[in-house]
């Protein structure tokens, strides 16, 4: 299949950011930012091509981790985390994520040493003729913006930044990057940082190369990102990925070509994307939500729908994904579809996302057997809600 890979990973790092957001209070649009940053440095020391698209990427997902090593290690408390574990714990899943993932160069190392000293004073206690430039690059643009962003891109701002990295050149950043990030950003470019179109000149510079992938890369893609999705909240820990699994089952049981079934798992692994936007007060509320509260979650879809608009030629898998709480008589959300605008695959991804959400288990209740998951299918259709035809296949399909 061809995709736009790095527009996915672009919506990616959208989720990251509103997770970091979150839990370590971040600025926003922290990743992108620290990619555009790095892109400009990059240009000035002659990267172009299908490296600067790597270097993108790989700037755009330098924090992947961050929300696993939070739930995983520190069980999100946050503010007890000695800080040299904290960052080289989260570099080391971090680069064995990416490692999954379809680059078109070398990018060994970049996110394990992109927090590394220029004098070895890091986590790992490299100095920066050890460290992978991109490493180096990324470090130092991840510095300025945690360091400045949530203060704004100002005159003063910038004269403080420029003096950060002349009192820090050889010790923390080293000199080469430093040249760069002061040719790449005279004050007139600097100020534009603190602005939206800051986004569209990132895309502007990055060649958006799509790449060929096949099945079982399309399956390490699209575990990365419902990693991403699934850790947000240990309430929904497999969710994504059991949407997925059960996406691309129900697919090849009703006999959909192989296309079609890739394109199910990437949406049933992306369906809940949009879940990211949503705090963990309302996704892990152990009681019944309230009106209000019920409207924040639905919203959910919507943002789905939002965050995956930015991937190129990716419509028919955004609607997969974003219309799994629709109905066929026009009650459901965000959009409020009726049957006649609801296609087979989204039909089915409803049907999907209740029967696994229903038989998995979670933290506060044991998952349903599949005869009691199918009478509630069976109920919805009933009502109108869901295809009759569909829950007759979920039926069959996952029996025994």
């Amino acid at each position: 299949m061809l995709l736009d890979v790095l527009g996915l990973l672009s919506a990616c790092s959208y989720a990251l950011d509103c997770v970091e957001a979150e839990l370590v209070h971040v600025s926003d649009k922290h990743a992108k930012r620290v990619a555009y940053m790095s892109v400009c440095m990059a240009e000035q020391l002659g990267i172009n091509g299908e490296s600067l698209q790597d270097l993108a990427a790989c700037a755009l997902l330098h924090d992947n981790a961050l929300t696993q090593y939070i739930q995983e290690e520190l069980h999100k408390d946050v503010a007890n985390a000695p800080q040299a574990s904290q960052v080289g714990i989260h570099c080391t899943l971090g680069e064995k994520n990416v490692q999954r993932l379809p680059f078109h160069t070398d990018v060994k190392n970049v996110i394990l040493y992109h927090h590394e000293n220029a004098n070895g004073s890091g986590p790992f206690g490299k100095t920066w003729e050890e460290i992978p430039l991109f490493s180096r690059i990324i470090h130092l643009s991840d510095l300025l913006d945690r360091a400045y962003g949530a203060k704004g891109f100002t005159e003063d701002i910038f004269n403080k930044a420029c003096g950060y990295l002349h009192k820090n050149e050889g010790t923390v950043v080293d000199k080469e990057c430093v040249d760069a990030f002061l040719q790449a950003f005279p004050l007139p470019h600097f100020l534009t940082l603190g602005e939206d179109r800051f986004e569209k000149n990132l895309w502007e510079k990055i060649p958006r190369i799509k790449q060929e992938l096949r099945f079982a890369q399309i399956e390490e893609l699209a575990s990365f990102f419902a990693q991403i999705v699934d850790y947000k909240s240990p309430f929904t820990s497999t969710h994504s990925i059991g949407v997925a699994e059960d996406a691309k089952r129900l697919s090849r049981y009703m006999g959909f070509d192989e296309e079609t079934v890739e394109k199910m798992y990437l949406a049933g692994a992306l369906h809940d994307i949009g879940k990211v936007a949503v705090g963990n007060e309302i996704l892990e509320k152990p009681g019944r939500l309230t009106e209000d509260e019920f409207a924040v979650m639905k919203h959910h879809a919507a943002y789905t729908y939002y965050i995956l608009s930015g991937v190129d030629d990716f419509d028919e898998i955004r609607d997969w994904a974003a219309f799994h709480h629709e109905r066929l008589d026009g009650t459901g959300y965000p959009f409020g579809k009726t049957a006649a605008e609801l296609n087979t695959q989204e039909r089915m991804m409803a049907c999907i996302d209740i029967y696994q959400a229903l038989t998995e288990s979670r933290p506060y209740k044991q998952g349903m057997s599949h005869e009691k998951a199918c009478e509630i299918l069976w109920d919805m259709a009933k009502k109108g809600w869901l295809d009759e035809t569909i829950v007759k296949q979920v039926e069959d399909c996952f029996r025994g």
